[in-house]
This record gives C-alpha cells, sequence and structure tokens, in this order.
C-alpha cells in the first residue's frame, strides 16, 4: 500500500473516530472509542518522519494531522466538562432526571440556613438605622423570600452551588449583595 493510500485510509478512520467520538457525547455508545483514537494516531505518527515528495499528498497529510489536533483539543474539553459535571447535554440529562424523581435534590437547592437568613437580616436592619432609613416595614419574611428567591437564579449564573449574601451601603443606601463562594 502506497503513501496516497495510507493517508486515504487515515482519513477515513479520522472520520469515523469523530463520529465515534459524537456518538459517545451524545450517549449513544457508552465506551470512549480510545481504541480508534490509538490507530489514527499511530496512522498519523508513521508519517511525521517520512519525507512526502508529492505537494499534494503532503499537504493532505498535513491537513489531516493538524484536524486531528484539533479534534483531540475539542474531545479533551469535553472529557473535562463531562467529569466536573457542566456538560451541557449532561446537565440537561440530569436535570430531566431531577424532575422525574430519580436523582436527589442537589445541595445547591437546600433552602439558606437560618443563621445565615438571621445575619443578613440584621446586617439588613443596622445599615438601615445607620442610613436614617425606616425599619418598620421590613420583617424577617420579606428579607428571606428575596433571598430565596434569587438563590437559584444567582446559582446558574455564577456556576456555582454556594451563594454569600452580604450587606453593603452605596450611595446611602443599603443593598444586598451575593457572590460565588467556594
Amino acid at each position: 500500500m502506497g503513501i496516497a493510500e495510507e493517508i486515504a485510509l487515515f482519513e477515513d478512520k479520522l472520520n469515523e473516530l469523530v463520529r465515534r467520538y459524537e456518538q459517545y457525547f451524545l450517549g449513544l455508545e457508552k465506551r470512549e472509542p480510545v481504541r480508534l483514537l490509538e490507530d489514527v494516531e499511530r496512522i498519523a505518527r508513521r508519517y511525521s518522519a517520512t519525507p512526502i515528495t508529492n505537494t499534494m499528498v503532503k499537504f493532505r497529510y498535513n491537513s489531516l494531522v493538524a484536524r486531528l489536533s484539533t479534534y483531540k483539543q475539542h474531545w479533551n474539553r469535553i472529557l473535562r466538562l463531562m467529569e466536573e459535571g457542566k456538560y451541557s447535554r449532561d446537565r440537561f440529562r440530569m436535570e430531566m432526571h431531577q424532575l422525574n424523581g430519580k436523582l436527589p435534590t442537589t445541595p445547591g437547592e437546600r433552602p439558606l440556613a437560618p443563621q445565615e437568613i438571621d445575619g443578613v437580616y440584621r446586617q439588613y436592619i443596622e445599615a438601615r438605622k445607620a442610613c436614617n432609613m425606616r425599619i418598620d416595614n421590613i420583617t424577617h419574611d420579606v428579607i428571606q423570600s428575596a433571598l430565596e428567591k434569587q438563590k437559584p437564579t444567582l446559582q446558574k449564573k455564577y456556576s456555582c452551588e454556594k451563594i454569600e449574601f452580604r450587606v453593603v451601603v452605596e450611595d446611602g443606601k443599603p443593598k444586598i449583595k451575593a457572590r460565588p463562594k467556594s
């Protein structure tokens, strides 16, 4: 088999590898196509030190090697996201299972701790007093419902489980600020 035929085989196997990885990421394949990846890499390495005199074949080979490298970076990024639980297709599937009650709720869905709400409430009342603002219309329940209402939105925005609330005074008005907590 000549170099041109081997490079055609390399292209066919690379296309198959791309299809298999897409099927794996969609959940149709249960295992990552590692063997096929090794075969494709072996073919790519075979001609790395061999001088190819035909310019067209050399260009095709270099293009396929570059394409393989790009795909490998893409696949490694997706695999890392899958391991971290941040891959969007996996997240969608996980949310569907949670809605069906098949998986337990995540820790981020738990309500805020009472001592955390109490602390924010006390700080907010103190800040309003310091700014000479009314406090008779602010109740513990109002603060609690506002924080619990905002928590899921903030978790999605910051991509984290824990949110820390604190009271700050800006332009003479107390405000409750949130930030991701590690």
